[in-house]
C-alpha cells in the first residue's frame, strides 16, 4: 500500500483490543467442547527467502491472528511470492485424560502452512479459507513446556490457488493482499473415538430434524445419541463413521429471518452405554427452494412460502484488521446493522468467514448468499479488453482469469462446503461469480447441487450463464434498470446492483475513491438509492425474485459502500433505509 493517497484508519473496536489475548471467545459455535486453550496473541516473527531453512531466531512479533500486512497485526509488509512466513511461540499444552489426543487447531491460514511442534514436523494444509488441524499428541509431554513453530508460503494472485479479492497490485476492486494466520488458533484434548461434525436437515411437514454425526474412530456397536433440551432425543448406530439420527417433535419451529429460532442440541457418542465423546451443538430447522408463486413466477422459497431476498454484498474486509475483525464484537457489528436496515439477505463476496459469523447469521436470522472465492483475475487485462469494445461473454477469460488448479479449486470448494454445511442461514452457494477463474461450470456447478441438496446453487452469480444452476443472476449497474426475460424454470435475481458511491473525508484509507455512480453529498447519494428502490419495486411484481446492493461497507479504493470504511459513518439514515425496504420485501 504505498501510495501517498492512502492513510491509515482504525476502527472503534481496535481500542477494545487485548494484544496479550486477542479473540478469546470459542471459534467453533457449531461444535463445542468445554475443555480448549487459545494460543492467539504476540508470536515471534520473521520472514525469509522461500526456500531458506528454519531460522533458529525469529527477531520481531505479530500478533495473532491478525494476517501479515495489517495494521493490527504489527507487521507492514507486502508478502511476495518468494518470501516465507515464520511464526513461533511457547505454549504448556492442557493436561489430557487418560487415552485422549492433543489437536491443534487453525480457522484458516493463508495460504500453504507447514507446522512443526518441538521441531517435529506435525502438519502441512493448504488452503487459505477452510479451517484444519493437526495431532501434536506425540511431539509434546505431559505438562511441559512446547515450542509451535509456524511457516506460511502465500503466492498471492500470482498463485493458481483461490484469493478473492486479494491482489499483489490492488486497484479499484481487488484489495490489500494478507498473508499467514488469520483466524484463532488453538488447542483441544479430544477422545478416540472422536465426534468430528453435526449437520441438520430439515423435513417440516413431518416436523423433523435428521442430525447426521461423523466420528473418527468409530467402531460397530457404537451409537450417536442426541438430544433437544426439552424436547425430543434419538438414537442411531455408527455405520462407517457416520450416523443419522432422528428427532421427531411434536411441533416444530422453523428458523427465518423474522424468527431466528435455534433448538440446541446435545450429541454424545457411547460405546457400550458409556459417553465416550460429548459436543454442544444446534441446529435451524428450515427449508430452502425455488417455486413458481400465484401469479406463475418462479420465487425463492423458505419453509413453503415466497420470500424475496434483498441483501447487501458484503466483502468482510477491515481497515486494520483486514481478512479479520479487531473484536468478535465487531464482526456481528456488520450482520446487526444490515438487520437495522431493514436486508434480509448477506452476500458474502468471494471470501469465507470465521464461524462466528456464521453462528451470529444463524442467531440474528439472516439469509446469506457464500460465494467460492475466486482464483486470480487480472483487472487490467480485463479493462484492456473492454477498451477494445469485447463485450463480458466474447472475453478472453484464459488471460483474464486462468483456473490453472481445477483439482485444488474443486478440494478448497468442497472443503468450504463441508465446513460451512451445519449453519442455517446459509441458503445459497455461489460457486462462481462473474468470470473470474470460472471453468467446467456445469460440472461444477451439478457437483454442489449433488452435495447438498438442502441449499440453492446459483448459476453463475453474473457475466457468463451457461443455462444451469437454480438461479438466473445479472449483474446490473446502471439506474435504468430492466427485468431480462424470464430463464425456463430459474428465478431471475440481481446478484448485484447499486453501486453508488459517496466519498467522505477521514473515514477511508483511499481519498479519491469510486462508485458506479457517484453522488456529490448524503442527500443526493439518498436520493439516487430511493430511486433504484423504486426501480427494483417495479421490477418485483414482473418477476424479480431477489435484488444485491453493492455494497456493506466501503473498502480500499470503493467508495460505494452504505458505511464508511472504518464503520463510523452511515450514509443513508437507517430508519429511512428500513422504511424503504420494508416496502419491498413484504410485496
Amino acid at each position: 500500500m504505498a501510495d501517498d493517497a492512502i492513510t491509515p484508519l482504525r476502527t472503534r473496536w481496535a481500542d477494545d483490543l487485548d494484544h496479550e489475548a486477542p479473540w478469546p471467545e470459542y471459534p467453533r459455535p457449531q461444535l463445542r467442547r468445554e475443555r480448549w486453550q487459545n494460543l492467539n496473541g504476540r508470536w515471534a516473527f520473521a520472514i525469509t527467502n522461500r526456500d531458506a531453512p528454519m531460522p533458529e531466531h525469529l527477531p520481531d512479533t505479530i500478533t495473532v491472528p491478525f494476517p501479515v500486512g495489517s495494521a493490527l497485526s504489527g507487521v507492514d509488509h507486502t508478502v511476495t511470492a518468494d518470501e516465507r512466513v515464520w511464526m513461533r511461540r511457547r505454549f504448556t499444552p492442557p493436561l489430557r485424560h487418560p487415552g485422549e489426543r492433543l489437536r491443534l487447531h487453525f480457522g484458516a491460514v493463508d495460504w500453504e502452512a507447514e507446522v512443526w511442534c518441538n521441531d517435529q514436523a506435525v502438519g502441512r494444509h493448504r488452503g487459505g479459507f477452510v479451517p484444519f488441524s493437526v495431532d501434536i499428541t506425540d511431539a509434546v509431554g505431559e505438562g511441559e513446556e512446547a515450542e509451535l513453530t509456524v511457516a506460511v508460503w502465500d503466492p498471492s494472485d500470482e498463485g493458481p490457488q483461490p484469493v478473492g479479492k486479494q491482489s499483489l497490485r490492488p486497484v479499484a476492486i481487488q484489495y490489500t493482499p494478507v498473508a499467514g494466520i488469520w483466524q484463532t488458533v488453538w488447542l483441544e484434548p479430544v477422545p478416540s473415538p472422536c465426534i468430528e461434525s453435526v449437520v441438520a436437515t430439515t423435513a417440516l411437514a413431518r416436523h423433523e430434524l435428521t442430525v447426521t454425526v461423523t466420528a473418527a474412530g468409530s467402531e460397530s456397536g457404537d451409537e450417536a445419541v442426541v438430544r433437544v433440551p426439552g424436547g425430543p432425543a434419538g438414537r442411531a448406530p455408527m455405520i462407517d463413521g457416520t450416523a443419522r439420527v432422528l428427532l421427531a417433535f411434536d411441533h416444530l419451529r422453523p428458523w427465518s429471518p423474522t424468527d431466528p429460532h435455534l433448538h440446541d442440541l446435545a450429541v454424545s457418542l457411547e460405546r457400550d452405554d458409556t459417553v465416550v465423546d460429548h459436543v454442544d451443538s444446534y441446529a435451524g430447522a428450515r427449508e430452502v427452494g425455488v417455486d413458481r408463486d400465484a401469479d406463475g413466477h418462479w420465487r425463492l422459497h423458505l419453509n413453503g412460502h415466497p420470500i424475496f431476498h434483498l441483501g447487501l454484498l458484503d466483502q468482510g474486509w477491515w481497515p486494520d484488521g483486514l481478512y479479520t475483525a479487531p473484536t468478535d464484537e465487531a464482526l456481528a457489528h456488520d450482520i446487526e446493522i444490515t438487520k437495522a436496515m431493514g436486508f434480509n439477505t448477506i452476500r458474502k463476496h468471494v471470501k469465507v468467514e470465521p464461524a462466528r459469523w456464521y453462528w451470529h447469521a444463524d442467531r440474528l436470522g439472516v439469509l446469506v448468499w457464500q460465494d467460492m472465492p475466486n482464483t486470480r483475475f487480472d483487472l487490467r487485462e480485463m479493462l484492456r479488453q473492454m477498451g477494445d469494445g469485447i463485450d463480458h461473454p466474447d472475453m478472453d477469460f484464459g488471460r483474464i482469469a486462468p483456473a490453472d488448479d481445477p483439482a485444488g479449486f474443486r478440494a478448497e470448494l468442497d472443503a468450504m462446503l463441508d465446513h460451512l454445511a451445519p449453519f442455517p442461514s446459509i441458503v445459497t452457494w455461489v460457486p462462481f461469480n462473474e468470470g473470474w477463474g470460472q471453468h467446467d461450470t456445469d460440472a461444477t456447478l451439478a457437483h454442489v447441487a449433488q452435495r447438498d441438496r438442502s441449499r440453492v446453487v446459483d448459476g453463475p452469480s453474473g457475466w457468463v450463464d451457461h443455462g444451469t444452476g437454480a438461479l438466473r443472476d445479472h449483474h446490473v449497474y446502471g439506474r435504468e434498470a430492466t427485468l431480462p426475460e424470464a430463464d425456463g424454470e430459474r428465478p431471475t435475481v440481481y446478484g448485484e446492483y447499486g453501486g453508488l458511491g459517496l466519498t467522505v473525508a477521514a473515514h477511508n484509507t483511499h481519498a479519491d475513491g469510486w462508485g458506479y455512480q457517484q453522488a456529490d453529498d448524503a442527500e443526493q447519494l439518498a436520493d439516487l438509492y430511493a430511486e433504484l428502490t423504486d426501480t427494483i419495486a417495479g421490477l418485483i411484481p414482473q418477476g424479480l425474485a431477489a435484488a444485491i446492493y453493492t455494497q456493506t461497507t466501503d473498502v480500499e479504493a470503493e467508495h460505494n459502500g452504505l458505511l464508511t470504511y472504518d464503520r463510523a459513518v452511515v450514509k443513508i439514515p437507517v430508519e429511512r433505509l428500513a422504511r424503504m425496504h420494508r416496502r419491498l420485501i413484504e410485496s
